[in-house]
């Protein structure tokens, strides 16, 4: 549970504003949608190669340029 500190005279829309910042960086929703479904460990490993398959491709066409 998020608990956001009201200070006194502070705007309500700032205090909105923190609450949605402290949200996005527990990554709550990202969390709940990936426990939506089972996904096999398989696919996740697979998931996990493809990316750094990419990222690796990236950089080494960084580093020749």
């Amino acid at each position: 549970m998020l608990i956001i500190p009201v200070k006194d005279g502070e705007n309500i829309d700032r205090a909105l504003k923190r609450y949605k910042r402290k949200f996005d960086r527990t990554k709550t929703m990202k969390n709940l949608r990936n426990r939506k479904q089972f996904n096999k460990p398989s696919v996740l490993n697979r998931a996990q190669n493809i990316k750094a398959q990419y990222v690796q491709k990236l950089r080494t066409a960084e580093e020749q340029a």
